[in-house]
């Protein structure tokens, strides 16, 4: 991911079996990282089991909050693609009990078309 990217919020693709171990403490037994995506220091884990937004907090990130959305929770989602001027493609999330959808940018170099496969393949079950 180029600084320019991560600046204008553009999220981009990291290596999924990095996160699993980073993410040994709070994975239950038996759950594996699928894909996982960053956003400068934040990023979203989409695993077998759940999706999981994780927020750096602090100006060393040393201070991390962990959002774990079970897929049963989400309502519906939606996907933007990118076009000719607008070059960022986005996912939105609904999560039932909030108005508001959480909402991720990606750049080009992402298919927002994998992206929303993941989603759907666990969402829709």
């Amino acid at each position: 991911m180029g600084l320019l990217d991560g600046m204008l919020g553009n999220a981009s693709k990291i290596d999924a079996s990095k996160i699993q171990s980073e993410f040994s403490q709070i994975l239950a037994p038996g759950e594996r990282v699928e894909h996982a995506y960053q956003l400068i220091r934040d990023y979203f884990v989409f695993t077998d089991k759940r999706f999981v937004l994780v927020d750096k907090q602090g100006i060393t990130g040393s201070k991390t909050e962990y959002h774990s959305i079970p897929y049963k929770s989400i309502t519906h989602f939606t996907i933007e693609t990118a076009g000719t001027f607008d070059l960022d493609a986005e996912l939105k999330i609904w999560i039932s009990g909030t108005a508001a959808p959480i909402q991720k940018q990606f750049n080009k170099k992402l298919s927002i078309y994998e992206v929303q496969a993941v989603l759907a393949s666990y969402v829709l079950k």
